[in-house]
């Protein structure tokens, strides 16, 4: 990837955004570009963690197994996002696995080298902080949802922040922009399939959802909230 792709897609990520050419320069000139195809890993749990990447194009499932090898979906990344976010300022591993789910081409930093030029500039870390502080209003807002409310509750919420998330405004909808299965929607709050699958098709019959012949999802986002209010 040219230093030109660089450029453009760094000042494209959150983090980044208010830089300046200049000031962006030494953060192009330590990254690296690799290409990762469909099912390769990124990364293990528990492997020295040492890099930091930034997603040029395609999408990464970030999830973590506990000792029976049961699967728990963290995230569904796309485009302009960056991960992973935990492990700044200390030696540590990754907390997870990251599995290629579209060929990917990611960006790649050092994250030694990262630290460094967040602490050369204090603002960068104030924007870090603040994307590690909505990730852990969300982390907030999964553990609430498992705690104060219904399987069914939480499959709903659950969509509701894939809206967010992993979606896209078409019309008076939201168009998921990743397919997911229902393993994989009930292996992100922990519950079954068959009780997802109950709970899409009820949903479906009151046109919270509709869903296409090429299995693209369209939510109605208000629709789904008012279920939150019976």
């Amino acid at each position: 990837m040219r230093k030109e792709d660089i450029e453009k897609r760094l000042s494209d990520v959150p983090l980044f955004k208010e830089l300046s050419a200049d000031e962006l320069a030494p953060i192009i000139e330590i990254a690296q570009t690799r290409f990762y195809k469909h099912k390769m890993y990124v990364f293990m749990q528990d492997d020295p963690l040492d890099r930091v990447f930034f997603i040029h194009s395609g999408k990464i499932k970030i999830y973590k197994t506990d000792f029976t090898g049961k699967e728990q979906i963290v995230s569904v990344l796309e485009p302009g996002e960056m991960f992973p976010h935990a492990g700044f300022f200390r030696k540590g591993n990754f907390p997870a696995h990251a599995e290629v789910i579209e060929d990917a081409q990611l960006i790649v930093i050092p994250i030694d080298k990262f630290e460094e030029i967040l602490l050369t500039y204090p603002e960068l870390c104030i924007k870090l902080f603040k994307v590690l502080g909505e990730k852990i209003v969300d982390l907030q807002g999964r553990l609430e949802a498992q705690v104060l409310h219904n399987t069914f509750e939480q499959i709903v919420l659950l969509l509701i922040r894939l809206c967010k998330s992993n979606g896209e405004k078409s019309g008076e909808r939201f168009r998921l922009t990743t397919q997911f299965t229902n393993r994989e929607l009930a292996n992100m709050i922990g519950t079954s399939r068959e009780t997802v699958s109950r709970t899409m098709n009820l949903l479906k019959k009151k046109e919270h959802i509709l869903q296409t012949e090429e299995g693209d999802y369209y939510i109605d986002r208000e629709g789904l909230q008012s279920e939150l209010l019976i």
